[in-house]
């Protein structure tokens, strides 16, 4: 083999060869996926309807017909991926749900009804609680987090839990019922109520307690579970607003049926301070109570029990649009004239076609979904999680159309 043709060969094995490394140099390096500490940063939610966004439709409250208050229409609580439906039938997730505070990535896995543990509801649903139960079709909010924090960057978590364990709703159910069935000169109370007081004893909240501890251990080992530190993300545990006044401060007689026909708050005075001086402390208090016991330390706190003061259901200051004087929730000085719970719904929600819920009864509205989530996004402070007590700002809107809120 001559001296030429040996070069020539070898001249296009080095060229082949270079071609190749040429090759290999411009292949981008695998990219990592996102998960914990990885991409870009996630705020999620967990709990019950207070969180979930369960009534966020609607702007204020009216009797003159739904479309004078609906401000996301009949796709609001739509949450699946593709936007078509419910992932969790009735967890009524809202595009108004206070998670979704901008400037981060978030995910809602809060769902109306949600109780510590999953359990199916009266009407047959079954309600994810923050637990790890899985029956291949619906899992518990703690499941859901643990698989999603692995493929995504969570950085925190708020919860709202513990409203329903004490069995809010059928508190409410009780006071009103108390209401409408007894004479003004023979009053019928339900805070005496064996039921009610059974709620509250010593008993009761003992187990309450324990049963929030574990809903936060949970969210815990979730996170844990999905590769993060204690140290590399937060709990922001928010507690509940006060949706009613006390009875010296609801705008209708308490005698008479305008507090329901006209209120949809048909409920006596002293049941009314009860509800605030007793039953809404003993459940925050609990709720602190059970942070503590869970042994979290990577957790900050949300106080919300006053935000709504002055724009509670049926409080004296506020109305209806009607009663205002106002068009629809878009009209001018809406937001400050109006309630930011929802009203109690019972005739209106009776047919097939209307698209009011009963569960979204004595629920924070949009106006009050947007009011929380401007006191979320003050706790996120960028990142830099803190603790503090959110209050009513200025009247008015902010630039992005939420009420005005404080983080004190």
């Amino acid at each position: 083999m001559s001296t030429s043709r040996i070069s020539r060969r070898a001249l296009a094995v080095l060229g082949s060869l270079a071609v190749s490394l040429s090759a290999l140099a411009v292949v981008p390096a695998p990219a990592h996926a996102d998960g914990p500490g990885v991409g870009t940063p996630y705020v999620v939610s967990v709990g019950e309807s207070y969180i979930s966004g369960e009534a966020g439709r609607w702007a204020g409250n009216t009797n003159q017909g739904s479309y004078k208050h609906d401000a996301l229409g009949s796709t609001a609580y739509f949450d699946n991926e593709a936007g078509t439906g419910e992932t969790y039938q009735r967890c009524h997730r809202s595009r108004s749900a206070d998670i979704h505070i901008g400037g981060v990535l978030s995910k809602n896995l809060a769902c109306s009804g949600a109780k510590t543990t999953t359990y199916t509801s009266d009407d047959g649903y079954l309600k994810p609680g923050i637990d790890f139960f899985d029956n291949g079709s619906v899992r518990g909010q703690a499941l859901d987090l643990q698989n999603f924090a692995k493929t995504h960057n969570v950085t925190m978590v708020e919860v709202s839990i513990g409203g329903n364990d004490f069995g809010f709703g059928d508190t409410i159910v009780a006071c009103m019922s108390n209401w409408a069935t007894s004479p003004s000169w023979w009053k019928n109370y339900c805070y005496d109520d064996a039921a009610v007081q059974a709620r509250v004893s010593s008993s009761s909240v003992t187990t309450r307690r324990n049963e929030i501890a574990q809903a936060f251990a949970n969210v815990r080992a979730a996170m844990r579970n999905a590769g993060y530190g204690d140290s590399s993300w937060t709990l922001l545990v928010r507690n509940y607003m006060s949706p009613l006044p006390r009875g010296a401060g609801i705008r209708y007689a308490e005698t008479g049926y305008t507090r329901y026909d006209l209120g949809g708050c048909g409920i006596w005075n002293k049941d009314a301070d009860w509800a605030n001086d007793v039953y809404l402390s003993t459940i925050n208090s609990t709720i602190d109570q059970a942070r503590v016991q869970s042994g979290l330390t990577n957790t900050r706190t949300l106080n919300v029990a006053t935000l709504f003061n002055g724009n509670r259901l049926c409080e004296t200051g506020v109305g209806l649009l009607e009663e205002k004087g106002l068009d629809t929730w878009r009209s001018p000085g809406a937001v400050d004239q109006t309630e930011w719970v929802n009203t109690t719904r019972v005739g209106t929600t009776c047919c097939a076609n209307s698209p009011y819920y009963i569960q979204e009864s004595f629920h924070p509205n949009y106006w009050g979904q947007l009011a929380l989530r401007g006191c979320v996004r003050a706790a996120w402070n960028g990142g830099a999680v803190r603790s503090g007590t959110c209050v009513q700002g200025a009247s008015g809107l902010t630039a992005s159309g939420e009420p005005k809120v404080v983080l004190q």
